[in-house]
This record gives C-alpha cells, structure tokens and sequence, in this order.
C-alpha cells in the first residue's frame, strides 16, 4: 500500500536542505524521510561531509558521491537531519524503528544543532503510541530480557533484525501514553545490557513538520 504521507516526507526531507551550506558537517540520519533528505542533499553539489548514522544512509550518500567522515574520528558536527517515529508538544522524540538510534544519539548528541524532520502523523500529544526500541547488547540478550519482564515491561526482540552494530532491538509496547517518558529512560537505562534507549530529549533545535499536501511548517 503506498504511504500517504510520502508527498509530506518528500517536501520535508527537502525543505531541510535550506538549514545546509557548503562547508558543513552533516549528521546523516536514518528512515524514510531521511532518505528524501539525502537525495536532495546529493542534488545539490553542496561541498560538505557527511558522517552517516546507518549502512543505508551511507549507501545511499556514496551514491550521489557525499565524502563520509570517519566515524572513530569525528567529535563534532555542524549539524544532524534526521526523523522520528513520535515528537510531542516539547520535542521529546521516540526513535528507532529503523534500527539506528544509539548511532542517531550519538551523532545528534556532537552536533551544534539537530533538525528533525517529521510528517503530520508523528506529531503527537503524548509519546507511546508507537512502540519504543532499545538496543540491547546481543550477548546475553535473554537475561536482559528477563529483567525487562520482571519490571513489567511488555515487548519483544524484533524478529530476525540485527543493528549495524551487531546487536539486537527489543520493541517495548504500552497500553496508555507514557506518563513520564524521562524517568522511564531512566529505569531502562539501569537495566544491564540495555545499550541505548529511542527516547530522546534535550537533542532538537528545530522540528519541521509536512503535511499530505505538501505543505511544511515548524512544530
């Protein structure tokens, strides 16, 4: 079935290149709306580096020939564009479902600025609608497991999906909206094994948000 929301991500994902200029290092996030992202970027000839946050989003940059950092070396960023699975009202995100949100945090996390590009039907009035990922280390993997269903977290590891940094997602579902998304990354946080959790805060320093018809505004 063809996305909706495809006119709302390309418009977005393009609308983003303006926040761009030649000499910028760019955080190259992962997903759907990202990769219109990208595309536009490569479009352009912009001379600027980009330091990918996935295998796609780095096979897709060779393409249009973006020179990619060294990820074991760069420490700084001009700037990150990337998606989301969920935002609400004080731009805390819900990340992951493409898999790559401890390399997306940490690339958001050294860059001077973090622009999240989302269609209208991320934007919502509270978190937890959409399941939340957590990259779990995959070595012992089951134990970890045990101690989420002992804290009384409901989920799954995500069926035959290893990360690119060779670990496993562990899809945590809710029944109500997630009353205080801060101290739960907090307690997902202490559990051994977990590695990063999707939630992020304290990251976006602009929201821009596309609509089926085209149309982008700033959240």
């Amino acid at each position: 079935m063809t996305d909706i929301f495809n006119q709302a991500k390309k418009a977005v994902g393009e609308a983003a290149l303006a926040y761009i200029q030649s000499g910028m290092k760019v955080g190259l996030g992962t997903g759907s709306t990202t990769r219109y992202f990208i595309d536009a970027l490569g479009r352009s000839k912009l001379d600027i580096h980009g330091l990918a946050t996935s295998k796609e989003s780095e096979l897709l940059a060779k393409k249009w020939g973006i020179p990619l950092l060294d990820p074991e070396t760069a420490d700084t960023l001009d700037i990150t564009i990337d998606g989301a699975d969920e935002i609400d009202g004080k731009w805390r995100l819900i990340k992951g479902g493409g898999g790559a949100l401890l390399r997306e945090k940490i690339t958001a996390s050294i860059s001077k600025e973090a622009i999240y590009i989302v269609d209208e039907s991320k934007v919502k009035k509270h978190l937890g609608s959409h399941p939340l990922p957590i990259e779990v280390l995959r070595w012992g993997k089951e134990g970890t497991r045990k101690i989420l269903t002992e804290l009384g977290f409901k989920g799954d590891f995500r069926p035959g999906f290893i990360t690119d940094n060779g670990n496993v997602i562990y899809d945590i579902t809710f029944d109500s909206p997630i009353e205080d998304p801060e101290l739960l990354d907090h307690k997902l946080n202490q559990v051994p094994g977990v590695l990063a959790t999707g939630l992020f805060f304290n990251l976006a320093s602009k929201v821009l948000v596309g609509d089926k018809n085209g149309h982008v505004k700033t959240l």
